[in-house]
């Protein structure tokens, strides 16, 4: 462990992740402002598989976008999607087409774009497939949240369970948010990046959580520290963990979208990945920044752990009492020291019997 983490784990350097959960709200209420408006405004960029219509893809083509584009439409009569990736391939996106109509789209682009027709793979879609592929998307998330609210529960308790919830239900607003900002394709592959990252962002509060139900264990039969004070030391436990698992897990991700994407021309692996890398940053913030704060403010309502803030604030001002009280007294032996550091005493008074008689 890096003497950074080793001091946070101890105590010795602390960042108050608790106390300042208010500001974390608002740039979280900001960034989901932001990823709501996208999704009403602009809406999702869907893939031919949810809306359905017909696809070509061009191996080699030599034609640019605009040529193809053009072609397309001018054979369908409407507007075309056209793509190119760094491997030459142009991957043509019409409406829904009937085989005749497949086939002279197929002949068009084939003498635009300088390549043999049998090259072209034309596949049409349906928007039935996209429609099941949601509703199922949708059951699988619905029984993926029950048992992972029956889970957490059980293993700590129900407050944990919807701070949890509600730190999952940010980071799919935001990554879907992402999509609808950045105009980036919905896909399948999208939907499984989707489902994927529920997982990884449950782990990652999960571990914060289990320290912090380590730290709170029997935690009002004391008068020490609060329970914000235990939650915000768990997180700084498991600050450096949460970030070194982020980053490994982001690396390979990034690889997939630089060399996959990028490279290769693979798009399926581009909607897979940005999925993950955006959901993978989310679902790390979130289990810092939101997850353990919303449980302390579930938590302090309780009014054992009200009564425990009361019982250590009163402990820590007895405490500071006698440092005051040895402070006024320090004052006044200063007042009464001389030039040269002694203290300077009242001169004693003689008992009555030895006093010289004034007669």
């Amino acid at each position: 462990m890096s003497g950074l983490g080793q001091r946070l784990y101890n105590g010795q350097l602390s960042v108050d992740f608790i106390g300042r959960r208010k500001t974390w709200y608002l740039i979280s209420g900001a960034i989901l402002i932001v990823a709501i408006a996208a999704l009403g405004i602009r809406g999702l960029n869907l893939g031919i598989e949810f809306k359905g219509g017909a696809q070509f893809v061009l191996p080699n083509a030599t034609c640019s976008i605009e040529q193809a584009r053009a072609t397309a439409e001018s054979a369908t009569g409407a507007q075309a999607i056209v793509t190119k990736t760094a491997s030459g391939t142009i991957a043509v996106q019409t409406e829904t087409v009937n085989p005749n109509q497949s086939e002279a789209i197929s002949q068009a682009l084939a003498k635009t774009c300088g390549i043999s027709a049998s090259e072209i793979k034309s596949e049409v879609v349906g928007p039935t497939w996209g429609a099941q592929i949601s509703q199922k998307a949708l059951q699988g998330l619905i029984i993926f949240l029950i048992l992972v609210s029956i889970f957490l529960s059980i293993y700590f308790e129900w407050r944990m369970a919807v701070a949890a919830l509600i730190a999952l239900a940010h980071d799919l607003v935001i990554t879907v948010g992402i999509y609808a900002l950045t105009g980036l394709e919905v896909t399948p592959a999208t939907v499984i990046g989707l489902l994927t990252i529920l997982g990884y962002s449950l782990y990652d509060t999960v571990v914060v959580f289990d320290k912090v139900k380590e730290n709170t264990r029997g935690i009002t039969g004391q008068s020490m520290v609060t329970y914000s004070e235990a939650a915000n030391l768990a997180v700084n436990q498991t600050l450096m963990r949460s970030i070194n698992t982020s980053i490994v897990a982001l690396l390979p991700v990034v690889a997939i979208i630089v060399v996959g994407a990028g490279l290769l021309g693979a798009g399926t692996l581009l909607d897979l990945a940005v999925a993950l890398a955006v959901g993978m940053a989310a679902g790390t913030y979130s289990s810092i920044f939101i997850a353990t704060p919303f449980l302390v403010t579930l938590k302090e309502r309780q009014p054992e752990m009200q009564s425990l803030r009361a019982r250590v604030g009163n402990r820590r001002n007895q405490a500071s009492k006698p440092t005051v009280a040895s402070s006024a007294a320090s004052s006044a032996v200063s007042a009464n020291a001389g030039s040269d550091g002694s203290v300077r005493r009242p001169p004693r008074r003689q008992p009555r019997s030895r006093r010289p008689s004034s007669s």
